[in-house]
């Protein structure tokens, strides 16, 4: 008999304002995985395509994929060694490599939960949350994609045996493409990771502009301080306080209050080497001189810049990316919605 289904997971944005490492918006852009199981099929090596963004570059083999090495990594954590006979994945991604969106974050969830559906585990959304959390330690980006809407999330304390196989690198959880025998992979701990899910005001859209070049995360960290100071901490904690509490507020929202309560001071004024015009973007746009719009800052690690806004998205978004020409940055804009249900799996029909 064969099965179908159909798994989507927004893109996210994570880094909200003063919320660096702590908050995240799951976005209505999803990454879509439409799979097929025919145990009839005459071949037996799982066929993957992909077809959208990265298409040109994505790797197609099971173990170099970034989705089907999650999966293969959630099959194999459960004792079973590969995928069933006749599978067939198709990936379409609408989502921007290396810009701020979470890409690689909504791969690792859809990886997750393809392993759940293949495996028929029968894993709760939390339970496959865990299986990220092996591969990507900060949970931001992969708790908005996998729970949807506007999170705050954490990783809990581990004990010794956890830190253990928390802490292994991705080349011993991972399967390796070509390796003549593959190493145990190492279950998930229950309950990696905690999170809380704000309101928000359904007035306040999420404007994305994407400048077109590439910031890798791994660059983007490095241009970080080891350490800030007390002030700077205490900056952003007050911020953040508010500004969770600001977004869900009904009615009209307050412009200034959230655009104050989205100011930062611990990760975006030392990515403006990595991204031209930041700082003036940053500081130029404000409520005063584009109405509508309520907060702006980099969407995770960048480039994209993140607009929330209650009106006049057009004029932001063309304003911003005039700003940006000035730097010699060709950008593009999506007006976006977060994704409240966050990831989705559905069964197709049965054949």
């Amino acid at each position: 008999m064969t099965r179908e289904y159909t798994i989507k997971v927004p893109a996210s944005s994570a880094n909200i304002g003063p919320g660096f490492d702590v908050l995240g918006i799951g976005l209505n852009l999803y990454l879509t995985l439409h799979i097929k199981i025919n145990p009839n099929s005459t071949t037996k090596e799982p066929l993957l395509t992909y077809t959208g963004e990265g298409s040109h570059n994505v790797p197609l083999e099971p173990e170099k994929n970034l989705v089907t090495a999650v999966a293969l990594y959630v099959l194999r954590a459960n004792n079973v060694s590969d995928f069933p006979h006749g599978t067939q994945i198709h990936v379409q991604n609408p989502i921007p490599l290396g810009r701020g969106l979470g890409s690689s974050g909504s791969a690792i969830v859809a990886g997750s939960l393809l392993g759940n559906v293949l495996g028929g585990f029968g894993f709760s959304r939390q339970r496959c949350l865990d299986y990220c959390l092996m591969i990507e330690k900060h949970p931001d980006n992969i708790t908005a994609s996998m729970m949807g809407g506007f999170v705050g999330s954490f990783l809990r304390k581990l004990n010794d045996s956890e830190i253990n196989v928390v802490g292994l690198p991705l080349s011993k959880i991972l399967p390796q493409h070509g390796a003549t025998e593959q190493l145990p992979s190492p279950q998930a701990p229950k309950d990696l990771g905690t999170h809380v899910k704000y309101n928000w005001n359904h007035n306040i859209k999420c404007i994305a502009i994407i400048p077109q070049f590439e910031v890798s995360t791994e660059k983007s960290r490095a241009v970080l301080p080891a350490n800030y100071s007390k002030s700077d901490v205490i900056f952003n904690l007050q911020r953040l306080a508010v500004l969770t509490n600001a977004v869900g507020q009904q009615g009209k929202p307050n412009s200034e209050l959230i655009y104050n309560a989205m100011q930062d001071k611990l990760h975006q004024p030392y990515r403006k080497v990595l991204i031209p015009g930041l700082t003036e973007i940053l500081t130029e746009f404000t409520p005063q001189t584009h109405p509508g719009l309520l907060g702006i800052c980099l969407s995770g690690a960048g480039p994209t810049i993140l607009c929330l806004a209650d009106s006049n998205f057009d004029d932001i978004s063309k304003a911003i990316i005039q700003r940006f020409k000035k730097e010699n940055v060709e950008c593009k804009w999506l007006l976006l919605e977060p994704a409240y249900e966050g990831a989705l799996v559905e069964e197709g029909s049965k054949l």
